[in-house]
């Protein structure tokens, strides 16, 4: 069942830009694109330029490769426009960055909540930008409009926009043992690496019905007291999570599935308060994702 306790939103979500929305008319690309005022966010595959002091590397329009796919971003906080130049994976660097190159996986955590939520907003609409250039209806190639924001298909009349797919991720709490916390290692990660359970929402299912699934099938045990604590957009490949904590039913009944997930262990609060310094074997989610805001806020007792 789910908390009827009001909830308590994750820590340091990604806020990101001002997305002005209002402004996404059908010149707005070509006028900044002229502007040399306008900062670009140029993205390689899913990674960004850096400066030297390890913030993102914005470039002056003229700057971009010229056949980027483009898209306006917003506002930063200094009220200049920001878009987002992308172009699929290339071999070697653009050009050349103080810091080098990095992508969200990696830096993300880094990186300013400005900072931050451009590369998560950039990533999201222009993975959809380069992958999604012909209508799912007709198979007529659709021109972008609204900014960079939607497709219009001239053949059949369609509409088109970026698709986002919800999902969950929890962590999960012992009923008897309040210092204990349940996490699970893919089969996919290396050893010693575990994080939050998660999994897509299915068609006609309520995010409630997904964690308690999801829960079932990966780690075969039920859960109750579902607590909802925050989300973020995540483009790998156009997420959107929702995290939650949760109380296991019975301890005991933890087991891995052996397929998609290898392991399920219970943590005591100090091996995870060492993991998260860097100590011992285990490794933890990187900074950027929600995944470890589930596990700090947990671990700090919040």
């Amino acid at each position: 069942m789910t908390s009827r306790e009001p909830s308590h939103p994750a820590p340091s979500p990604l806020v990101g830009l001002d997305r002005s929305g209002d402004e996404r008319s059908e010149s707005l690309l070509d006028d900044l694109r002229a502007d040399a005022a306008t900062k670009v966010l140029v993205l390689s595959g899913d990674t960004a330029p850096l400066a030297a002091s390890g913030a993102l590397l914005y470039v002056a329009p003229g700057d971009a490769p010229s056949d980027a796919q483009w898209a306006f971003l917003g506002r930063g906080e200094d009220g200049r426009s920001v878009v987002a130049a992308v172009v699929g994976r290339r071999e070697g660097e653009l050009f050349p960055a103080p810091a080098g190159w990095g992508s969200l996986r990696t830096i993300g955590g880094s990186l300013s909540a400005e900072d931050a939520g451009a590369f998560v907003e950039a990533l999201s609409v222009g993975r959809w930008l380069l992958d999604a250039p012909f209508c799912p209806a007709c198979g007529g190639r659709t021109e972008v409009r609204n900014a960079g924001w939607s497709r219009h298909c001239p053949p059949c009349g369609r509409e088109h926009f970026p698709r986002t797919d919800p999902a969950i991720i929890v962590a999960i709490t012992s009923a008897r043992h309040p210092d204990r916390l349940l996490l699970g290692s893919n089969a996919l990660w290396e050893r010693q690496r575990y994080s939050c359970f998660a999994g897509f929402a299915e068609a006609g299912e309520s995010l409630e019905s997904t964690l308690v699934r999801e829960v079932r099938e990966e780690a075969g045990i039920e859960v109750t007291d579902i607590r909802y604590r925050g989300s973020q957009a995540w483009p790998y490949p156009r997420s959107l999570m929702l995290g939650f904590l949760a109380t296991a039913v019975d301890d005991d009944a933890a087991r891995a599935d052996g397929e998609e997930i290898a392991d399920v262990r219970w943590f005591e609060r100090d091996e995870i308060g060492a993991a998260l310094r860097g100590e011992g074997d285990i490794v933890l989610p990187g900074g950027a994702s929600i995944s470890r805001r589930l596990i700090e806020d947990w671990h700090a007792g919040a």
